[in-house]
């Protein structure tokens, strides 16, 4: 049997990520279902610090964290052999087994993306994670066109994406963000961005509606913030919280009859069915398309070596930097 001996980011307790270590591993057991990805690039998320942070239930000392990579396949197991070596593939990590911080990772073959010649790994690799929540995010609702529609936290990689696909989809779109990104949302079609900073912001953006309330709030930010927005929403609208779940619906009962949605793309590798992890792959694939056409943009990116992971992440976690940041292997 072939053997892989690979260099990765391990965790060993709850912390920082300043806090990983460096170590060698082999890689030799692969299972029927798998492949290995020698990875190129590596795409850092907040889930990865608050993972390391946090611990996950079923983490022990020695995992290694990751969600999103692109590189090409290697090896594949013995139900995977139609899969060809070297094609370019992205991915979207098991968050109970071991994850992308490494020189080669180990996907379930059926959990791949294909990366279209026009898509370059490093965008391939700012991917899955925060386009496909924008695109679970969007798939929630059942109709949006010519919807009122709020993106509170649009700056992100999750909102900038989501931002585009419910523009794209004929939504009246408003929004918060940072400031610096009010002109380049404007340009795009959004109807009214507010600098979430300021503390009249949902006075103002109340005004704006002309009476109004929206149909839908998509809430990139946290759950506590989600709560705050309820009465923002009018009857039969929807809320939906990526980051946290709202526990209750905290209006009275019997009066605008919202509806509450929680948002966990991470879950679909223990809970999905395999023709809905097929047709993620499939819409993935699309996107990815429509990416490399120039149809959607992903957020700007800041590139780091291997050996400053930790690091890379520690300054993304401190600043809370709107840029996507990407590693280089």
């Amino acid at each position: 049997m072939l053997k892989f001996t690979a260099k990765a980011w391990e965790w060993k307790r709850k912390g920082e990520p300043n806090e990983l270590s460096l170590k060698d591993f082999i890689i030799e057991d692969l299972k029927d279902d798998e492949v290995i990805v020698q990875n190129h690039y590596i795409g850092l998320n907040p889930v990865d610090w608050k993972l390391i942070g946090g611990g996950h239930p079923s983490w022990k000392t020695g995992i290694i964290p990751g969600v999103d990579g692109a590189g090409i396949i290697v090896k594949t197991g013995k139900k995977m052999n139609h899969l060809q070596m070297g094609s370019r593939v992205c991915y979207h990590a098991d968050l109970t087994k071991n994850g992308s911080f490494s020189t080669h990772t180990i996907v379930n073959g059926k959990r791949l993306i294909y990366i279209p010649e026009k898509v370059s790994d490093i965008i391939a690799a700012s991917f899955p994670c925060p386009a496909l929540t924008a695109w679970q995010s969007l798939k929630k609702i059942p109709e949006i066109k010519n919807k009122y529609v709020f993106v509170n936290g649009a700056g992100g990689s999750v909102g900038y994406f989501l931002t585009q696909l419910l523009l794209e989809k004929g939504a009246r779109v408003f929004l918060t963000s940072s400031e610096k990104h009010h002109q380049e949302f404007l340009n795009m079609g959004v109807i009214k961005t507010l600098d979430y900073r300021d503390p009249s912001w949902k006075d103002v953006m109340s005004e704006s509606l002309n009476g109004n309330l929206f149909d839908v709030i998509f809430d990139t930010t946290n759950n506590s913030n989600t709560k705050e927005l309820l009465n923002l929403i009018g009857y039969n609208g929807h809320i939906v919280s990526i980051q946290g779940r709202i526990k209750e619906n905290l209006l009275p009962a019997f009066t605008t009859c919202i509806s509450l949605h929680e948002i966990a793309l991470g879950a679909y590798h223990q809970f999905a069915s395999e023709k809905q992890i097929n047709d993620l792959m499939m819409d993935a694939e699309h996107l990815l398309n429509q990416i490399g056409s120039g149809k959607y943009k992903l957020r700007n990116y800041k590139l780091s070596s291997f050996d400053d992971l930790p690091e890379h992440l520690m300054e993304m976690k401190n600043n809370n930097s709107e840029l996507k940041y990407i590693v280089k292997i």
